[in-house]
């Protein structure tokens, strides 16, 4: 076997792949279809937002104090009335049910406290079932308890015949980046991460067990081709594929969801290239393993998609995560794609800010890809 590196057996070996890859249907949904639906059902049906939280009142008092109470609450994007109960039965049942998320209930005597201007006490159920939702809907309701209080307050003083007092502190919150606080432009770029990631790695790891099954690497191997002529060839379709992938999904980040791309598409794309390859290199030295298509692709998807979407902060954020998990993360290539994606989708930055997540994922990229012509090299020389 020759031992020079050819583009010309490397460009052959690629064709070879590129053919099996267009005359296989199956092989062409994964790449193209499924990348494309996963997108679709992340983007629209993961969301962090916590808007229009189902509401169920029961007001006691049946005032124009209460009614102004209820009225903060209503008005808010926050919160959905969904009815009026007359007893602690209703809304216990509503929560049950899971009609509602939030109960609010207004004693008997809540307007005579207000009048008399002592502290009048309300209570807010909450289903703690989803604890992250419920800390959100309660945190809603205190701030709209407290813009009643504080509008009782204004008119007490200003009865009294007194300017209101001014607030010692005048906070004037700006969100950077995401103005909007949209939980969608934070998804979308780790969604295509994490996407990319499962897709890639899985279209590859079947290639080298597929010709072993079908007894086709025995002819590759009387051939010239050498291990890193043939792993080479083997990728380069899949990483054609891969990178009109993130085309594709780029696009419907943009013009579908929405999602504001404010720094270098080119960078993007770098970036992008650099961790396809990677991953791809790792989807086929999976295969180059395990020598069955069945258990290649269990593998792959059992590498691929839990660290991604547990470990590389895409839904859970690493620093609140226990210190080995913490460890552990940093072998896994998507939380240095996800942070380069958010840092260029939402931030703008580039590589003066980026450059150690790059870094790092440029290793990962050589790495996986120098091991795998190593264990194909292995393989043959134990054949």
């Amino acid at each position: 076997m020759s031992r020079g590196v050819s583009l010309r057996r490397i460009s052959a070996v690629a064709r070879k792949e590129a053919i099996h890859v267009w005359r296989d249907p199956r092989s062409l949904a994964v790449a193209i279809a499924i990348p494309i639906l996963m997108l679709l059902l992340f983007g629209y049906a993961l969301t962090l937002d916590v808007d229009n939280v189902p509401l169920m009142v029961w007001d006691q008092s049946g005032t124009a104090q209460s009614r102004e109470l209820i009225s903060h609450f209503t008005a808010s994007r926050y919160f959905d009335l969904r009815g009026y109960a007359t007893s602690y039965r209703e809304v216990q049942h509503a929560i049950d049910a899971g009609d509602v998320l939030i109960g609010l209930v207004v004693p008997r005597d809540f307007s005579q406290q207000i009048q008399s201007g002592r502290t009048a006490e309300i209570q807010v159920i909450a289903d703690g079932s989803d604890a992250n939702t419920a800390m959100l809907a309660l945190g809603y309701a205190d701030v709209a308890a407290q813009n009643y209080s504080r509008a009782v307050t204004v008119e007490r003083v200003k009865r009294a015949g007194m300017n209101p007092p001014r607030e010692p502190v005048d906070a004037r919150p700006r969100m950077w980046f995401n103005p909007d606080m949209e939980s969608r432009n934070y998804i979308i770029p780790g969604l295509i991460a994490v996407i990319m990631m499962v897709i890639t790695a899985l279209l590859t790891s079947l290639t080298v067990a597929r010709e072993w099954e079908r007894g086709t690497m025995e002819q590759l191997i009387s051939t010239p081709v050498s291990g890193p002529e043939l792993v080479t060839g083997k990728l380069l379709p899949y990483f054609v594929i891969g990178m009109l992938d993130v085309g594709i999904a780029v696009g419907m980040g943009q013009f579908l969801f929405r999602v504001p791309l404010r720094g270098s598409v080119l960078l993007l794309f770098g970036m992008a290239a650099v961790f396809l390859w990677g991953v791809l290199s790792l989807g086929i030295l999976i295969s180059i393993v395990t020598r069955t298509q069945v258990l290649a692709s269990q593998l792959a998807m059992m590498i691929t998609y839990v660290p991604s979407f547990l470990l590389s902060g895409f839904v859970y954020s690493v620093a609140n995560m226990p210190e080995p998990i913490q460890v552990i993360s940093y072998a896994v290539p998507a939380r240095y794609f996800v942070a380069l994606l958010r840092g260029i989708y939402l931030k703008g930055i580039g590589l003066e800010i980026l450059g150690a997540q790059a870094a790092l994922l440029g290793v990962f990229s050589v790495g996986m890809y120098v091991i795998a012509i190593a264990k194909f090299n292995k393989k043959l020389v134990q054949q």
